[in-house]
């Protein structure tokens, strides 16, 4: 999937989240409508469909953008060192897909395992429990 057409991602995606998963841009803070979603249910990457994280490890971090304690499986996220605007941070991005996601942070809930994904929401697309299986996610129903 890492070979894709940036003209067809172009006309299938919104400006920002062509700039935010292609680009590496950031999103504003709480100008995601899923800053705020806590419906149940999962969150994939908007580029290609992989699963990323579950409505269960969702949590509000009041930093505006949605925050996650963990992925739904560890292996779909790559972790990669950050060293732009002059800072040392862990970017997250998406294993098949390479969407630039977010960053990780120590700041979580500590009775969550103590890690913030905080993720722009305009690289994600959310899809509500009841809607899994019908758009082929059926097997992480047990997961939200």
């Amino acid at each position: 999937m890492k070979d894709i057409d940036k003209e067809k991602l172009k006309n299938k995606l919104s400006p920002i989240s062509y700039k935010v998963t292609q680009e590496n841009a950031t999103e504003k803070p709480f100008s995601s409508p899923l800053e705020s979603n806590f419906e149940d249910g999962i969150y994939v990457d908007i580029v290609s469909g992989e699963v990323l994280f579950s409505s269960k490890d969702k949590f509000d971090a009041g930093c505006g953008w949605p925050s996650f304690a963990k992925p739904i499986e560890e292996e779909n996220i790559v972790k990669r060192k950050d060293l732009s605007h002059g800072m040392i941070r862990t970017e997250v991005r998406s294993k098949e897909a390479d969407s630039h996601l977010g960053h990780v942070f120590n700041d979580g809930p500590k009775e969550r395992g103590g890690l913030r994904y905080c993720i722009n929401g305009a690289s994600l697309r959310f899809i509500k429990k009841e809607d899994m299986e019908k758009e082929g996610y059926k097997d992480y129903l047990d997961k939200v």
